[in-house]
């Protein structure tokens, strides 16, 4: 398939770990990848374009929207954590947690999925402590958020053959697993390894794929048995 015939995802948080993974596959099935993030992936050749942005900033995400093609899909993967406990919350780390993972989210899907046609997508990356961590309570909120979000828009545009959903992992190896924690060492889940980012990748490809049309609204855990 040509990148001009193909259907548009766009992706942010592409540049590293999960985001990344996603806009290989994403590309590797045909889509037209569209990459979000603070800078750019010098190496990569599987986009058809990448975009500079800082998502917390209302202004440039309006201007994003604006410059892009039709898009049929909408990967949210951009994202960070701070941790503490609750004496150390600082709630300057809470604002900043809820303006990427949440306004940014909402600031894209009002913009793209009224615009989307049947089968349009949207994804996005959660946390399987949406239900609460000790020492991630700001993080956590604002994955409870996500899953909120999109459960509302799941029953709002499902109507029109759209899907919202949101897929958590547990620990997974990407450097955000190294450079977020302060005060909570991430858990190895019962697998005895954390989770792959193409293994989270593996599941929004398939999300994406016209296989899952009947799957919306789900908060869908790859925790490794975390959980359990």
């Amino acid at each position: 398939m040509s990148t001009a015939s193909a259907p548009t995802v766009l992706v942010t948080g592409s540049r590293s770990g999960i985001g990344a993974a996603i806009a290989r596959r994403a590309a590797c099935a045909g889509w037209s990848v569209i990459g979000v993030d603070l800078g750019l992936d010098e190496q990569a050749t599987h986009f058809t374009a990448q975009k500079t942005l800082d998502l917390t900033d209302a202004v440039s995400v309006d201007a994003l929207v604006s410059d892009l093609p039709p898009v049929q899909a909408l990967v949210h993967a951009a994202g960070f954590m701070r941790t503490g406990a609750l004496h150390e919350l600082d709630p300057a780390d809470g604002e900043a947690m809820w303006a990427v993972h949440v306004q940014a989210l909402t600031r894209l899907g009002q913009a793209l999925l009224p615009a989307m046609s049947p089968g349009g997508r949207l994804v996005a990356i959660g946390s399987r402590t949406s239900a609460g961590a000790a020492g991630k309570s700001q993080y956590a909120a604002c994955k409870a958020a996500v899953v909120a979000l999109v459960r509302s828009w799941a029953i709002e545009v499902a109507p029109r053959g759209i899907t919202c959903n949101v897929v958590a992992p547990a620990a997974t190896a990407t450097p955000m697993l190294t450079q977020g924690y302060r005060t909570v060492a991430p858990v190895t889940p019962p697998i005895g390894r954390f989770i792959e980012p193409d293994e989270i990748a593996a599941y929004v490809a398939f999300l994406l794929s016209a296989d899952a049309a009947a799957i919306t609204g789900q908060e869908l855990l790859v925790c490794g048995g975390a959980s359990l």
